[in-house]
């Protein structure tokens, strides 16, 4: 028998909602809706059961549909008396939900929770295009509580100088990785192409993939007319896609609770390990740019709370939001880059569609429903914040935990990555500089447009060196050059101009 206060997912649902009428096409509360409720008939509970809800969390969206979803979706579900939240933006969150109210329930704080989000990025911009506007807005007299603060995922130098955007600053990640790796950039980029061809695999074969086409690795990795390059090396295809119908949702209860809703145990899946990391924050401060202790500290923990390597572990979803945050996860848990086992569930970001903050929802409701029809199985979900900034963790399973359910505080383990050693950054650097790492930022046409640089000052030969951000000129000839050869190591020389570092590399 289970000790009543063992935290257990009972029920899940998703929804992805393709090209509907405009007349009829649903709202982002529509689709938390009508997830809920799957995850209600999943669970075999009913709607009026929904009322005892004791907390309703609401993953925000891009553009949040009305001034308060959690309220107005507790209205819609007859649970106005639950504790109501909203987290601010991060890709992390979903996993993050699930290890804070596991903890809680496990610590008799609550007993019966929602966790939930959508994105209907498809519609609004159908409608926007139509000539319309979203008419979603349901009136309150609240504003929405975030559940933690929120915070820039960059700083005004990083902004000025346009790393901010995920698909200009994932590349950045991506070619310091290639550096790290000696290759050449087109075996680098077959490779590339190879890592998400098998993620297509599993989106073709799924009902909720907004891209369900299987694509070779050379139909990924080639530059097109329709698979343009966005932030060099990426091409289209290897990008998030954002513009999507989706929402998925998780039911979270005690075992005392579930069973006191009727919950048969065959759908009770356990949280066996968790864990939660943040890297240092600011993109200017990171130690290099292809490594990650965060992360490495992540996968140690949590297979460690879990009892289980990460070799043993069935099934993988890695966050993979672009190719760069898959490859890191993966050096630092030790992943083989032959490991026969597939790091998607659900087909990843750019091809289930990323369903914006809440896309690892739909990646924990896939793996519940692929652990019940392997039993005794375990399957583990990551998820990304920022720029590889916060990260979490949960290895899965059907099997019973034995004992009482209790994590580590991840405060224990994030003093070892907050005390990290970084470079330092100037914002007026002058003279001889060195690059580290770069990307070059296409047009929709597919010419190059802007050459975004991290630098440290000096010939390279200092690892103590100031590093700098800056643009190199909008010169067409130089970042033709740059997407040729390597750039990475080359030196040139950095100026001011109206607050921007332009950065020009030497003979060229």
């Amino acid at each position: 028998m289970n000790d009543d206060l063992m935290p257990v997912l009972i029920g899940v649902g998703q929804v992805t909602e393709k090209e509907p009428d405009l007349n009829s096409a649903s709202s982002p509360l529509d689709l938390m809706e009508s997830a809920t409720c799957l995850a209600a008939e999943d669970a075999g509970i009913t709607r009026l059961q929904l009322g005892q809800l004791g907390v309703i969390v609401v993953v925000r969206s891009f553009r949040e549909p009305t001034r308060n979803s959690p309220e107005a979706l507790a209205d819609r579900l007859g649970a106005a008396n639950a504790a109501q939240w909203l987290t601010p933006d991060g890709g992390y969150a979903p996993q993050h939900l699930v290890n804070r109210y596991c903890e809680a329930i496990a610590q008799g704080e609550t007993d019966f929770v929602l966790l939930t989000g959508a994105e209907a990025m498809a519609t609004g911009r159908k409608i926007v295009k139509s000539g319309g506007k979203p008419a979603w807005q349901v009136p309150s007299t609240t504003d929405p509580v975030y559940l933690y603060p929120d915070r820039e995922m960059w700083n005004k130098h990083e902004r000025a100088h346009g790393i901010w955007q995920a698909s200009h600053v994932y590349p950045l990640f991506e070619n310091a990785l290639r550096r790290h790796y000696g290759r050449s950039i087109e075996e680098h980029q077959k490779i590339l192409g190879e890592l998400f061809a098998p993620f297509t695999e599993v989106a073709a074969e799924s009902p909720h993939a907004w891209y369900p086409i299987k694509r070779s690795a050379e139909e990924i990795s080639t530059a097109t007319p329709q698979n343009r390059y966005v932030g060099w090396p990426y091409t289209k295809y290897m990008n998030a896609m954002n513009q999507i119908n989706q929402s998925a949702s998780v039911l979270l209860t005690s075992a005392g609770k579930a069973r006191s809703l009727g919950v048969d145990e065959s759908k009770w899946i356990y949280l066996h390990g968790c864990a939660d990391t943040s890297e240092i924050w600011y993109m200017s401060d990171r130690v290099n740019y292809y490594r990650s202790l965060a992360l490495r500290v992540l996968g140690e923990r949590v297979t460690a709370m879990a009892g289980i390597s990460m070799n043993e572990i069935d099934f993988l979803d890695l966050y993979s939001c672009f190719p760069s945050a898959i490859q890191i996860a993966r050096d630092e848990f030790g992943i083989a880059t032959d490991d026969p086992r597939k790091l998607t569930v659900t087909g990843g970001l750019p091809f289930h569609g990323g369903a914006g903050n809440n896309y690892v929802m739909n990646s924990i409701v896939t793996m519940v429903e692929k652990l019940r029809q392997h039993p005794g199985k375990s399957g583990m979900v990551t998820a990304n914040g920022g720029y590889l900034g916060q990260h979490a963790a949960g290895i899965y399973s059907t099997r019973p935990i034995e004992g009482r359910w209790q994590r580590e505080d991840p405060a224990a383990y994030q003093k070892q990555i907050d005390s990290q050693t970084h470079p330092i950054i100037t914002e007026t650097p002058q003279g001889v500089g060195t690059i580290e790492t770069y990307t070059v930022i296409f047009g929709r046409n597919n010419t190059p447009e802007k050459g975004l640089v991290i630098c440290r000052l000096g010939d390279g030969s200092n690892p103590d060196a100031l590093r700098f951000f800056a643009n190199t000129p909008p010169d067409a000839d130089l970042l033709e050059s740059m997407t040729r050869r390597d750039f990475i190591g080359a030196q040139g020389n950095v100026v001011q101009n109206d607050g921007i570092n332009v950065f020009s590399p030497s003979g060229l």
